[in-house]
């Protein structure tokens, strides 16, 4: 069991670390990167439309079936997304405007962000208690998922008005709570799959909501043909590599 841990928290930290990749962004002026940011707006919205409709929902549906429970845990994601929302958008409306004013749907991002990493957890540590092998597949199958959805979030939280090294610490933040996922998973290893079967669906919700209601609307901000055909162009990408990650599972 000793093994199993040390195994499992040495993937989450390796998972975790991904989302560091902003770093890379560093020597470029926020100026010129804001010029590619709406693209990766539009990335990050077709990955997580694509997470939760290529990899989430019908993973969950082969295990339980399309039952009645799972429309509402998902409607539960979306239900509970609109009131952290509201919360949200009732604390700015009681902020001074001022330049470092962020906007709700960067801080709604960093909720389903963490969200993801926490299932993530509890996968990773699933996995593992089926044997090392199993688990060593699924963290290389999260760390490919991981590497597109962590560049197209840096993306969102710089879009939103969070400077770069606070984007790059609120990212790797939202990453670590994969680390009580596996915890949680490995400590209540009986009921590990029981909990999963509820935040899938439900974090597939938060993933529709966020994507239809907070970035789309941002991508709509931009009339110019050229622009908008890019845009297009992007949300397609980012679906496309959900669905090539499902080819390599």
């Amino acid at each position: 069991m000793i093994e199993t841990w040390l195994y499992s928290l040495i993937s989450v930290l390796i998972v975790s670390l991904i989302s560091l990749v902003g770093i890379i962004t560093l020597p470029i002026s926020t100026e010129r990167l804001r010029q590619f940011l709406i693209y990766m707006i539009a990335f990050s919205a077709g990955a997580l439309f694509g997470d939760a409709f290529i990899h989430l929902l019908p993973g969950i549906v082969e295990k339980q079936g399309f039952t009645f429970n799972i429309s509402i845990y998902i409607l539960s994601g979306i239900a509970f997304s609109l009131f952290v929302e509201k919360v949200i958008h009732w604390r700015h409306c009681h902020l001074p405007i001022t330049k470092t004013h962020v906007h709700s749907f960067s801080i709604m991002n960093l909720f389903g962000d963490s969200v993801h990493n926490f299932i993530d957890g509890l996968i990773i540590g699933a996995s593992y208690l089926v044997t090392i092998q199993v688990g060593i597949a699924t963290t290389i199958a999260v760390i490919l998922h991981e590497i597109p959805q962590e560049i197209g979030d840096f993306g969102i939280l710089i879009h939103g008005g969070f400077s770069k090294t606070k984007a790059i610490f609120l990212n790797f933040l939202t990453a670590l709570t994969s680390i009580i996922g596996v915890i949680i998973s490995l400590s209540l290893s009986s009921k590990a799959e029981n909990i999963t079967l509820f935040l899938i669906p439900f974090a597939a919700g938060s993933f529709i909501y966020i994507a239809g209601s907070d970035l789309i609307p941002e991508l709509h901000k931009e009339c110019n043909l050229k622009k908008s055909l890019f845009q297009l162009i992007f949300f397609i990408l980012g679906v496309s590599v959900m669905l090539f990650l499902l080819l390599l599972e």
